[in-house]
C-alpha cells in the first residue's frame, strides 16, 4: 500500500505536535525543592505502626498529577505535598477513613484507586460487563443467521 507525500507530511505533522505537547506538559510542573523531599523523606513518627498505617494509605491514594501512580511512587511536588499531609494526619491520631475523606472532598474519587460503586459512576463499572453481553449476543445472531 502505497502512501502518498501530501499523507506521509501530514502524519509526521501530527507526530511533531504530539511531541512537541508531550516536551512542553513537562515544563508546567515545577520540580520538587528540597525542602519538599526532607519533610516527607524524614518525617518521624509516633510508632512503627502508625509509619505502616500511612504508608500503606499513601500507597492506596492516586497522585492527581500523575497518571497513575500513587503517592509513594510519584516525586512530583503535589505527591510529596499529599504525602506530608496523609503522613501528618496519621500522626495525629486521625482514622484511614478520615484521610480518605479529606482527600475525596479535596481532590474528588479520582484519588481513590478502588472508588465507591454509586450511582454517579455505575456505567463505568457496568460497561464492561454489557459491551461483553453485546458482544455475545451479536456474535451468536451473527453466526446463525
Amino acid at each position: 500500500m502505497a502512501v502518498s507525500k501530501q499523507a506521509l507530511s501530514v502524519m509526521l505533522m501530527i507526530l511533531a505536535l504530539f511531541c512537541q505537547a508531550a516536551f512542553a506538559s513537562q515544563e508546567l510542573f515545577a520540580p520538587a525543592t528540597s525542602e519538599q523531599n526532607s519533610q516527607v523523606e524524614l518525617f518521624e513518627f509516633d510508632s512503627p505502626q502508625l509509619q505502616k498505617t500511612a504508608i500503606e494509605l499513601a500507597k492506596s491514594l492516586r497522585c492527581p498529577q500523575c497518571q497513575n501512580q500513587n503517592l509513594v511512587e510519584s516525586n512530583s511536588p503535589i505527591a510529596k505535598d499529599l504525602r506530608l499531609i496523609v503522613f501528618e494526619k496519621i500522626n495525629q491520631g486521625q482514622s484511614e477513613q478520615q484521610v480518605i475523606d479529606f482527600m475525596t472532598a479535596r481532590y474528588g474519587e479520582f484519588v481513590l484507586y478502588k472508588p465507591s460503586f454509586s450511582a454517579s459512576n455505575a456505567l463505568l463499572w457496568l460497561a464492561p460487563i454489557l459491551l461483553l453481553v453485546a458482544f455475545i449476543g451479536l456474535s451468536i445472531r451473527r453466526i446463525k443467521g
